[in-house]
């Protein structure tokens, strides 16, 4: 007799599940039972296309890792056009008003998932990796357009914005910022860059 539910993506559902577990109860209530209740199928679905949890979490991780990787294609894109303290603030919204932060909790508890992370080539903080990648990208491309100042420090301003951004979020409690205070937290870390491209 067939159990749970007939999944069309499992893989998507999996992970969908796990986010929902991981937004609503912290990475300890994180179980492979736990996710596989919340995806409404059998326990034994997991382990058929995941060599076990860790695996499951590693592909988990890396997934989001990749909508990160797009969302830095159409912030690149975006260069050029409305405002830099504009794009930067929606892209920050966009990352951090997802699950990113519970999923940066999730690598930074789980020693087995950040091990097997970095043998798969991950540095750094994943997702916070890349996520400061895809800015300083963004950032290089105004300043190539003069939006910003030509000796601008991409590098740091997307440090700065990224663990401000991080800070800002993981540190609320309730509702999660809104555009206002990422926008303040962007106009105040970009406005030497700014004010010096129109010297």
């Amino acid at each position: 007799m067939p159990t749970g539910v007939a999944l069309r993506d499992v893989r998507e559902q999996l992970f969908d599940a796990a986010e929902r577990v991981l937004l609503r109860a912290g990475p300890n209530a994180l179980t492979s039972r736990a996710v596989t209740t919340e995806a409404g199928c059998a326990k034994g679905v997991l382990h058929r296309h995941f060599a076990d949890f860790d695996a499951f979490l590693a592909d988990l991780v890396t997934d989001r890792i990749r909508r990160v990787e797009a969302q830095a294609a159409a912030l690149r894109e975006s260069a050029g056009t409305g405002t830099v303290a504009g794009n930067l603030t929606l892209a920050l919204l966009e990352l951090f008003g997802s699950v990113a932060v519970a999923v940066v909790g999730l690598v930074i508890s789980r020693d087995g998932l950040r091990a097997r992370l970095r043998q798969a080539g991950s540095s750094g903080i994943p997702l916070l990796a890349e996520a400061t990648t895809m800015i300083a990208a963004y950032l290089t491309a105004e300043r190539e357009m003069g939006r910003i100042a030509a000796d601008a420090d991409v590098d740091a301003l997307a440090l700065t914005l990224i663990g401000s951004g991080h800070l800002l979020f993981a540190g609320s409690e309730g509702d999660p910022p809104g555009a206002t205070a990422v926008e303040w937290i962007v106009t105040t870390a970009i406005a030497d860059a700014v004010q010096r491209r129109l010297l």
